[in-house]
């Protein structure tokens, strides 16, 4: 296996073990505990952003490209980069492409 596969599977490891601890907080707690993941108090609605399905070697996510004029998308990468890139919302998993204003989401587990 190669270093990038590795680190490739290193990083999709510990974006499973980041949802189960944040599934479990809920649990706990009764609270959604990405509500207060928020850029500056944007909101954002995934269902107005395009989406295009893909499927990778861990299954099936989908992309969403740079959208220059949807304030949506604005918002989405807004909050993602106060996030270090990645975050959870709504159920799904949102991460950047390393390099791109290109957007990933997978439905958690």
């Amino acid at each position: 296996m190669s270093d990038v596969a590795f680190v490739t599977k290193l990083h999709e490891a510990s974006c499973m073990i980041k949802d189960a601890c944040e599934e479990y907080l809920e649990k706990q707690t009764g609270k959604d505990m990405m509500k207060s993941h928020s850029a500056g108090g944007l909101t954002w609605d995934p269902s107005k952003i395009k989406w295009a399905d893909k499927t990778g070697a861990n299954g099936p996510f989908q992309i969403a490209e740079l959208e220059p004029n949807n304030p949506d998308f604005q918002a989405m990468t807004q909050d993602l980069r106060a996030h270090n890139g990645k975050l959870s919302k709504e159920g799904f998993f949102y991460w950047f492409f390393p390099g791109a204003e290109t957007v990933g989401r997978k439905k958690k587990q």
